[in-house]
């Protein structure tokens, strides 16, 4: 597999319900899709960002074209299409799946998939670090072939596999899907270092304006939340929003 073409596909919208045009909100000097499009191009694989047609979302693309990080468009709410036609776009033999709600997500963490996924030489297998969750939530990766992704878009009926890209893929619709959690000792599982909800921005902007988050990777934020209780009350009580939702 060392001459597969695997880049990461990271999706956005500006059109959220809980906390509209999230990604364009600023901690740290810059907003949270130009931190979170930093991490990524620090792997150095390939980047897409893949957004929707909606005009709304026209306001994505000056900060894609400023990180250098190319954007395909796509449906709205068939996000599994809209996937698919970024793999193909850019020649994409296997896939990193992201969400532009992570600007804390740890770069090494990403490459250390892609190299165990590399390694296994199987394109019926999927890797991911949230099967089973042992990191915070903001670290969440999911790492498969363009083949597989193909077949979903092909197969899948249910509104809740085309909105959210992937279940058709982890929950082994086609029984063909070999799955693979890979899990992390370090802890932390309890927190969230996600954007989705303003207590979730309070947060972040504390800990990018405070401790230097942009510089930090996923253990140096644990130890952080670990000894500052205060810090993670201020979004422990967010209920993680559920498929379908």
């Amino acid at each position: 597999m060392e001459r597969l073409n695997v880049g990461i596909v990271t999706q956005v919208r500006v059109t959220s319900s809980r906390l509209p045009a999230k990604v364009l909100l600023t901690a740290g000097g810059q907003s949270f899709l130009e931190h979170h499009l930093d991490r990524l191009k620090q792997t150095g694989l390939p980047v897409v960002l893949a957004t929707t047609t909606n005009y709304h979302d026209d306001v994505v693309l000056e900060v894609a074209k400023h990180a250098g990080v190319p954007v395909f468009r796509g449906s709205e709410d068939d996000v599994l299409s809209r996937f698919a036609g970024a793999a193909r776009e850019h020649e994409l033999d296997g896939l990193v799946r992201v969400t532009s709600d992570c600007p804390l997500i740890d770069p090494a963490i990403i490459s250390a998939a892609v190299d165990r996924w590399r390694s296994e030489k199987d394109l019926d297998l999927y890797i991911s670090n949230c099967l089973e969750r042992t990191y915070p939530r903001g670290m969440d990766y999911e790492v498969f072939s363009a083949a597989r992704l193909y077949d979903a878009e092909s197969r899948a009926t249910l509104r809740a596999d085309r909105e959210h890209v992937t279940p058709y893929l982890h929950r082994n619709r086609s029984g063909e899907i070999r799955l693979l959690n890979l899990p992390w000792t370090g802890g932390g599982a309890q927190y969230r270092l996600t954007l989705d909800t303003p207590d979730d921005w309070q947060l972040l902007e504390i800990l990018f304006d405070e401790y230097g988050a942009a510089r930090l990777n996923c253990a140096e934020l644990v130890a952080i939340l670990d000894t500052r209780p205060e810090l993670v009350a201020l979004n422990a009580h967010i209920e993680q929003k559920k498929l379908g939702e």
